[in-house]
């Protein structure tokens, strides 16, 4: 019968009661944290795999499984295993849930963006704290305007990180095709990789009400958000508000 390596055989980042599987996903996790397999590039086919960890197949497919589940990998029919890229189309806009009351995303086209301001300053407490920084530190903050159809929908104001985000400025923002997410991929080596958020209904303030052509009473959506790239590093503070007057929020649970 063939034995397996012991869970004390591997260098894994879980503790050594967990699952070998769950191992096997962790010591993925660093070679995709690490860079080895970059976004869009195959990983190893699952019998190599089982030979670099000394393990089954069988537990690298399981490993696998969740990782793709996580939307971390994504598995192609006879092509293989790549790593998950926001450029790719179907994932483009998982982060983004405020679809048209019509459900046709697609007639509605890109949005179009325009950058209102981008400067660097530091972070206060309250973002030092999300991004798990120090009082002080620099941050890039961004904010923005989304429209659909000339209609401006979104406003967002984000904080990153200084020291991953160097060289990053209104013009590149501009002047980038695809997603935010995207830039922060294939030009900064910054994958997000989760997010979690925060929702409430608001009312906007003069300025909020300018930038988004709404009156003074008109109910937004709020939806603040931290997103983190591998092992669970806050890289971005997000907050959007949502003009739902014919978009909803959109998101499948389960």
């Amino acid at each position: 019968m063939t034995m397996e390596t012991s869970t004390s055989d591997l260098t894994a980042p879980t503790p050594a009661f967990s699952p070998l599987y769950q191992q096997i996903k962790g010591l993925i996790l660093q070679s995709l944290q690490s860079g080895e397999w970059k976004p869009g590039e195959a990983i190893p086919s699952e019998i190599d795999l089982a030979a670099r960890y000394r393990v089954s197949q069988g537990t690298v497919r399981k490993a696998i499984d969740e990782l793709a589940s996580d939307n971390l990998l994504v598995r192609r029919q006879g092509k293989g295993t790549f790593v998950a890229t926001h450029a790719e189309h179907h994932v483009q806009y998982r982060f983004l849930k405020l679809v048209p009351d019509n459900g046709d995303v697609a007639s509605e086209g890109p949005a179009q963006r325009r950058i209102v301001d981008c400067k660097r300053l530091r972070a206060n407490a309250e973002i030092a704290r999300a991004l798990a920084l120090r009082s002080g530190d620099t941050v890039l903050q961004v904010r923005r305007v989304l429209s659909f159809a000339g209609v401006p929908t979104i406003l967002e104001d984000l904080w990153l990180p200084g020291s991953p985000f160097k060289g990053l400025t209104a013009e590149r923002l501009e002047g980038y095709q695809g997603t935010m997410y995207a830039l922060f991929e294939t030009e900064f080596g910054v994958r997000m990789v989760r997010a979690e958020e925060k929702i409430r209904a608001v009312l906007p303030d003069p300025a909020q009400q300018t930038l988004l052509d709404v009156t003074p009473g008109t109910p937004l959506l709020s939806v603040e958000r931290i997103a983190y790239t591998y092992n669970d590093t806050p890289m971005e503070l997000r907050r959007g508000l949502y003009r739902t007057d014919s978009h909803h929020y959109h998101n499948v649970l389960g």
